[in-house]
């Protein structure tokens, strides 16, 4: 209950404060993709309900590339997506999903089909909390599309490497979460 009236509170203050931000993402992003500028994305949140994701589109569709892996050097990522990325203000539409209800600030990332929903046994502990903003996991990859751009196989290193520590962060941050250890890791991201 605590930790939704914080998300509440602070989501709807960071409408108020990052609205004409989003707004201003939104009309360069849809100039430059030619379609609506917002991201909309199903994504696996609390309990293994899909939800879909709002985010400020960064990408393009380029013919013979459809995978859900992204890595620095993408080549559908859009000039103003590769800045949006970077100061993750693509991420700020996000807010409204912590209003809604579907997002928390501090979670495990959302991610689309075949992961979170596939965990088995203690794994499955990830979706017994709402998906973040932020979190331990996403702090520790924050440079993840760097890292995915050095791999020779950045789905095989994702899958076998990242996707799995991730896991094992996520339950640690679950196992021993608290309010305080939340604004910690919010003032971390903000902080860089």
């Amino acid at each position: 209950m605590i930790k939704r009236s914080f998300d509440f509170v602070l989501s709807f203050i960071g409408i108020v404060l990052f609205g004409w931000i989003i707004f201003l993402a939104w009309l360069v992003a849809s100039v430059e993709t030619k379609s609506n500028g917002f991201f909309l994305q199903k994504r696996v949140g609390k309990d293994g309900r899909l939800f879909d994701i709002i985010k400020i589109k960064t990408m393009k569709k380029v013919d013979g590339v459809d995978t859900t892996i992204t890595s620095a050097d993408d080549i559908r990522i859009t000039k103003s997506g590769k800045f949006f990325r970077k100061t993750k203000i693509d991420e700020l539409p996000q807010f409204f999903n912590i209003l809604k209800g579907d997002m928390s600030f501090v979670g495990p990332r959302p991610d689309v089909e075949g992961y979170a929903d596939k965990l088995e046994g203690e794994d499955r502990i990830i979706l017994s909390v709402k998906p973040g903003i932020t979190g331990p996991a996403s702090i520790k990859y924050k440079n993840e599309e760097e890292i995915l751009a050095k791999q020779k196989d950045a789905k095989k290193y994702n899958d076998e490497v990242i996707w799995r520590d991730k896991v094992k962060i996520n339950k640690e941050y679950i196992q021993n979460q608290s309010l305080l250890k939340d604004i910690e890791y919010l003032i971390k991201t903000i902080t860089g």
